[in-house]
């Protein structure tokens, strides 16, 4: 059948054309990495057709046997990598290819730094994995064809990558993908045959099947076969990684099957491998990454690892297989007992696949367990990278929430600056005799949470406080309210209770000054009218003239700030101001006749405890107008 022409020239998306020079520019000193990446790309094209003809056998036209092929030639000066995998239709050239993963290119590109070993691991994480081509090649051609549509419906893609592509149909006999490299002068060691294999030996030998190069003919034997088609054979193992035993394992081997599943650069940062045989025989490789992606918490963004069925690849991102927590784990599960059909739907509802879910986050936790203990400087790193995730854990995963708590880490008043961190344990290690909470303080940064006046107290009797800064810890607090049988108090919340620790001598003394100074508080109240609920004597201040807590059951005013940030309702909870009757300032205000100037004087102590706290002002304005007042009488007094 005659092909009907349709060639035209279209631009890249601007995006595209900065991730290409992006991607050229910081992974140029790691060349190789470009076969690896398109090998990749031709092995997942390769394990969907798979998928896809369970349910429709006639998408193999006739040939069944999966393969990749990579073919160099001299004279060209060109090197193909050829799959007979799914294949690419005209549209999803143009939205693969053209586009470049749209949904979050802007915000990938915005977090680029410009430092160019940083960037280069943002762009691994991206998965950019067929613009890698561009490395070594001036020019590239990519032909291809999806499965089950006639020959007449071949598309042929070509760039040079510095603005736009052209488009065309074009016949193609055979079904999946062709990418034609036409390497830069300088980059022609790629076809040398040995260069080759030794790249696919390296990062490829793991996948799952045959890649295939042209055989190597010498002597008599090339003389006699000049002219006629190649003899290929095949250069990896090809066998599926996970399947192996894990004595017969390296861990290069582990790292480079990583950055096959996870398309990273870095490698990871620990890995498990089980077997699991009995009622539900499954196989797991699971792996913790050195670093954070780019989109971990981009809610449209699926994560998960991947499901195989008897070693057949059924999908990416089984997020069902792994909890929402530990959402960036990668990694392999084979099952040899879910049906081949097996679709995101039943995975819902499936018992096996809550039970592979269960015995995963165990592996997880376990692994992160051994981490915490054994090399604590590595878990220090993955804290830093994925400590709120694991934050949410509590929340979600009621099961293991301790094994979850005891993997978290804080700031405290124990460390001398925010970048050291603790876990529970130390904290019930250092405990005061007769100390029988866990203390700690959300705010809103670690400077508001360090310095917060509700800390004076604590720190005048040497108690511990761990303080609470990440917008996760509101939610963590609140499902997370005991530890080894020791409860979770925050120091802003309700009358404080310091227990054994209290002295009884200086709590006299409050209640005695409180009675003394009633008119005082009483005045306060009246001044303030609705903005509080009470007025009463701080057993938390030592320095600090004043401060604002909410009820035992109410919520926190940080939490209440998060909510509004985030465009959500929060209730409206009246706090109550404790006032330090020792603060010079406080006894000024007590003395004050002038119910104005009281009332002014009033209103400056309420909201100068709302900003110590990272609280923001209702009439920053009034504030402001007060002060100068108060400032002004100041002065005219002195004059």
């Amino acid at each position: 059948m005659t092909v009907e022409a349709h060639k035209e020239t279209l631009e890249f998306k601007a995006e595209v054309s900065q991730v290409l020079d992006l991607v050229i520019r910081s992974l140029y000193s790691n060349k190789e990495i470009f076969l690896r990446e398109l090998i990749s790309n031709a092995s997942d094209a390769a394990e969907k057709l798979r998928f896809e003809a369970l349910s429709d056998d006639g998408l193999y036209e006739g040939d069944s046997e999966l393969r990749i092929r990579v073919t160099a030639d001299r004279e060209a000066g060109t090197l193909t990598i050829s799959d007979n995998g799914i294949g690419l239709g005209r549209q999803e050239v143009m939205e693969t290819i053209g586009s470049i993963a749209s949904s979050g290119t802007r915000r990938f590109i915005e977090s680029m730094s410009g430092d160019q070993a940083k960037d280069s691991k943002l762009i691994g994480q991206f998965g950019v994995g067929f613009y890698s081509a561009y490395i070594v090649a001036d020019r590239v051609t990519l032909i291809s064809r999806r499965a089950g549509l006639g020959a007449e419906h071949g598309v042929r893609w070509e760039s040079d990558g510095r603005g736009s592509y052209t488009l065309e149909t074009v016949e193609k006999a055979g079904r999946g993908t062709d990418v034609i490299l036409h390497l830069k002068e300088d980059e022609k060691e790629f076809l040398d045959s040995w260069r080759v294999r030794s790249i696919i030996g390296k990062f490829s030998d793991h996948i799952a099947l045959p890649v295939e190069m042209a055989k190597e003919l010498y002597g008599e034997e090339a003389e006699q076969k000049k002219g006629e088609p190649p003899e290929f054979e095949q250069v990896n193992r090809g066998t599926a990684l996970w399947m192996r035993s894990k004595s017969e394992i390296t861990d290069e081997e582990y790292n480079d099957f990583y950055k096959h599943v996870s398309h990273d650069f870095q490698p990871p940062l620990a890995h498990a491998h089980n077997r699991v045989e009995g009622t539900n025989e499954y196989t797991a490789l699971l792996y913790v990454p050195s670093k954070a992606p780019w989109d971990l918490f981009d809610r449209e963004q699926k994560h998960g690892v991947k499901l195989y069925v008897k070693r057949v690849f059924i999908m990416d991102e089984a997020d069902k297989l792994m909890p929402h927590y530990l959402r960036f784990v990668k990694g392999v599960v084979d099952s040899d007992d879910l049906p081949l059909n097996v679709s995101r739907e039943i995975l819902q509802h499936n018992r096996k696949i809550d039970t592979i879910r269960q015995a995963n986050t165990k592996r997880v936790l376990g692994l992160l367990e051994t981490l915490a203990t054994e090399e604590p400087e590595k878990y220090a790193s993955f804290w830093d990278e994925f400590g709120k995730v694991i934050k949410e854990g509590p929340a979600e995963d009621f099961a293991n929430r301790e094994k979850i708590a005891s993997l978290l880490r804080f700031a405290s008043t124990h460390s001398e600056d925010n970048a050291q961190r603790v876990s529970f344990d130390d904290y019930l290690g250092r405990m005061k005799e007769g100390q029988d909470k866990i203390y700690y303080i959300t705010a809103d940064s670690p400077a508001a949470a360090r310095f917060s006046p509700h800390l004076e107290v604590f720190r005048k009797k040497g108690v511990e406080v761990l303080l609470l800064s990440d917008r996760v810890d509101e939610w963590l607090v609140s499902h997370l309210t005991e530890y080894k049988d020791k409860p979770l108090q925050s120091v802003a919340k309700g009358d404080l209770d310091l227990g054994e620790l209290a002295d009884k001598d200086e709590q006299e003394t409050r209640e005695k000054a409180a009675a003394e100074h009633g008119t005082l508080l009483e005045r306060l109240k009246t001044a303030l009218g609705e903005r509080v609920e009470a007025v009463r004597p701080s057993t938390r201040l030592v320095d600090s003239p004043a401060c604002l807590v909410v009820g035992a059951d109410d919520m926190s005013a940080n939490l209440a700030r998060v909510l509004k940030a985030v465009g959500q309702s929060a209730p409206e909870t009246k706090p109550t101001l404790e006032v330090n009757l020792d603060h010079p300032l406080v006894r000024r205000l007590e003395s004050e006749t002038d119910e104005g100037r009281f009332g002014d004087l009033g209103m400056i102590l309420f909201d100068q405890a709302q900003l110590a706290e990272g609280g923001q002002l209702d009439d920053p304005a009034g504030f402001v107008g007060r002060l100068n007042k108060l400032m002004l009488n100041m002065m005219m007094a002195g004059g």
